[in-house]
């Protein structure tokens, strides 16, 4: 895995307009009135990219002064990407009254927002937080969420297939029909697709035992597969690749981690850094008393050029020499 070069990210902001302003509160103790902040962590699936984000929140807020067992207490709490295990944490983050909860991912943070409108939420790995009902509009969040988005820049995803496979006439879109960030990009990827005159069809799961079979059923029906940051499928990209190799299929992911499993090549975000970005906002709102409210959910400034060499090549895959020349 190579890292190539970095460019600015657009960023997709949703504006949606809404009255409401719910009122923040402390929840009703707090750990903090003896000097230690509890703070509740929610994970919706492990894998690379999540992993990450809860590694860079925990390293920036120590960067910050916020260390785990000296002045803040971390409930770390992973629901092996099961909707109802994300209620059962949510409500047990609430019920022991956390200064502050993180969800990583989009399921997580719709659990724990719908227990909770006094305590502040922040959420990472969520791609349009307005979209998915968590907030008011990206830019004035107007209750107790806030965070960062992983938004991607998907036109540059999809003008990357086409740079690498000049051939290719369609794509197969591989995602879990419930992901709400993952239908988001697809509708940007289906627009683009349209501009660039590359046909496409939907390869959609409900649940990760019907990953192999979907990628199966692609094979000899399209020239390349598109997945965008999808938890789902991000968690199962072993078993992707296990049927896209040896079909010679090229997978272009949403981000880094999902190409280094089973991918070509993608631009996608650092996740790591979105999660420090996250624990900059955790130190605003307990340190500075910020308003969740008030606070626009933000975006990660660049974005990054991946490419896993040995995928290319296990797939007969010539890359072109303009990649080739940075590679170098």
């Amino acid at each position: 895995m190579k890292l190539l070069k970095s460019f600015v990210c657009v960023c997709f902001m949703v504006l949606l307009c809404s009255g409401a302003v719910f009122a923040l509160g402390q929840s009703d103790k707090s750990a903090s009135e003896e000097g230690t902040y509890k703070i509740g962590v929610i994970q919706l699936v492990e894998h690379v990219a999540l992993d990450a984000s809860y590694k860079g929140f925990v390293d920036g807020l120590a960067e910050e002064g916020f260390i785990d067992g000296e002045n803040i207490s971390i409930d770390y709490q992973n629901a092996q990407g099961e909707q109802a295990n994300c209620v059962t944490i949510a409500q047990k983050l609430v019920n022991d009254k956390a200064d502050l909860i993180l969800a990583i991912a989009t399921p997580a943070a719709q659990a724990v927002a719908a227990q909770t409108r006094t305590i502040p939420i922040l959420i990472t790995a969520v791609t349009d937080p307005a979209s998915a009902k968590l907030v008011a509009s990206n830019e004035a969040p107007g209750g107790n969420v806030t965070g960062t988005s992983d938004l991607t820049p998907v036109e540059e995803q999809m003008k990357l297939i086409k740079q690498i496979v000049p051939s290719a006439k369609k794509i197969g879109f591989l995602y879990c029909s419930s992901e709400q960030n993952s239908k988001f990009q697809i509708d940007i990827a289906k627009d683009i697709c349209d501009e660039l005159g590359l046909e496409y069809a939907d390869y959609t799961v409900s649940n990760s035992n019907e990953i192999q079979q979907v990628v199966q059923s692609m094979v000899g029906k399209v020239d390349a597969i598109y997945t965008p940051t999808d938890n789902m499928i991000a968690a199962g990209m072993a078993t992707v690749a296990m049927v896209a190799v040896p079909a010679k299929i090229p997978v272009f992911a949403g981000e880094e981690g999902m190409t280094s499993i089973g991918g070509v090549a993608t631009y996608g975000i650092n996740y790591y850094e979105l999660g420090k970005q996250t624990a900059k906002q955790a130190v605003a709102i307990l340190r500075d008393g910020k308003n969740p409210a008030e606070m626009p959910i933000e975006y990660l400034a660049t974005c990054d050029l991946f490419v896993n060499e040995e995928m290319a090549k296990s797939i007969s895959l010539e890359l072109p020499e303009e990649i080739k020349a940075q590679l170098k």
